[in-house]
Formats: structure tokens, sequence, C-alpha cells
């Protein structure tokens, strides 16, 4: 499949490399609206004829996403054993594509306990972040991404 600049590929690309196998032979557009309408995380989105993941985290080229503007304070749970390097360097995307910020302290919760039983929540001062150049994109719903974030605009929650 060849997806755009944007992450986009056409739907009937998609369904033609997934007939290819007998246990997808019969899924159709409708099912995959389906299964993006019922999923709880939202990781793919479809406009017109097309679909793509929203994040692209299994593909190599970055996805470009809009330029947002998200609420003043975005959240972001982490392992207490990258406190020193996120205190020196900031957040940064690591292997993935953007830094992954929440919302709520309940979804950043959720987030960090997938790396430390007892995780971390930072905050990111998104207001003063803006207003030092960084941009943030939206993700769905719950997700914001940033390319990366200084140190200067985040804190640890007490």
């Amino acid at each position: 499949m060849e997806l755009d600049e944007k992450g986009w590929v056409s739907i009937e690309q998609l369904l033609y490399a997934l007939h290819q196998s007998i246990k997808w032979v019969n899924l159709g557009k409708g099912d995959l609206k389906a299964m993006i309408e019922k999923s709880a995380k939202k990781r793919h989105e479809i406009k017109e004829d097309k679909i793509r993941a929203m994040y692209g985290h299994s593909i190599p080229m970055k996805i470009v996403k809009e330029k947002a503007v998200p609420p003043e304070f975005l959240y972001h749970g982490t392992a207490s054993r990258f406190l020193t390097s996120i205190e020196l360097n900031g957040l940064l995307p690591m292997s993935r594509q953007y830094i992954h910020l929440s919302e709520d302290i309940e979804t950043a919760n959720l987030v960090g306990k997938r790396k430390d039983k007892n995780p971390i929540i930072l905050v990111v001062n998104t207001k003063k972040a803006r207003e030092g150049g960084i941009k943030f994109y939206l993700g769905n719903e719950k997700v914001w991404l940033a390319d990366n974030i200084p140190n200067k605009f985040i804190e640890v929650k007490e």
C-alpha cells in the first residue's frame, strides 16, 4: 500500500490488501467504519474514501498533523526513572513520531502505569509553550501530540 504524506491510504487499496487473506475476504468499508466507531482508543480515522492511523506509529515517515490549540494544561504520565532525563532534555518522542499528552490526569496516570506502577504526572503549560513556539496537534478527542516539549514548560504534579 502507498500512504500519502499525511498517512492516508485509499480504503479500496486497504481492502484489496486485506482481501488477500481468507480471514479478511468478506471485510468491507462498513466493517472498517464500525471498528473505528466502536474503538475506545480512536486510533484510526476515515475521511471520504481514505483511512489512516491517527498517530502513525508503525510507519517510518512522519505523519503530518494540523496544528491546533490545546487546553491551557495537558498531562503526561511516565515512570519516575525518566524524570532526570526529562528535567534535562524536556519531553522527546523517543521511538514515537510525537509526544502523547492527555487532557486529563486520569488518562495520563493510566498511560504512566504501563511503565511504572506509581507513575509521575507531568503538567505541560501549553499556553506558555505555544508562546515559546511549540506546536500542538490534535490526536483524537483525548490525546494531543507535540514534536517536543522543553523542560521550562513542564512541572511535576504534586
